[in-house]
């Protein structure tokens, strides 16, 4: 199951997925990230380094992440993306529209 914890830290991060990004979990993330996104400076930063494993859904979280930023008027980053989510992204063509560290 994945977890969302966040916190602004000093490192800048502002948002850390750890755990499985999937059909099951994402819909969860959603939401959370939606107001914890709210509680960000911009820009805010999302660290995936500890997602385990993913699926089309975690690419799809990615995308919805970046329009609730646009609404909130914040650039978005994302930072230790795994190497499963840029083949998805390749495949996908969406690579070069996610703003990535």
């Amino acid at each position: 199951m994945a977890e969302l914890q966040a916190g602004v830290a000093d490192s800048g991060h502002c948002l850390r997925l750890a755990g499985e990004l999937s059909f099951d979990t994402v819909p969860d993330l959603v939401r959370q990230g939606t107001a914890l996104m709210a509680r960000c400076s911009s820009p805010v930063v999302v660290d995936l380094g500890d997602v385990r494993r993913t699926d089309s859904a975690g690419l799809a979280l990615l995308v919805e992440w970046m329009r609730e930023a646009r609404r909130q008027g914040k650039d978005i980053r994302f930072r230790n993306i795994p190497e499963q989510m840029r083949a998805l992204a390749r495949v996908a063509e969406v690579e070069s529209i996610l703003p990535l560290d």
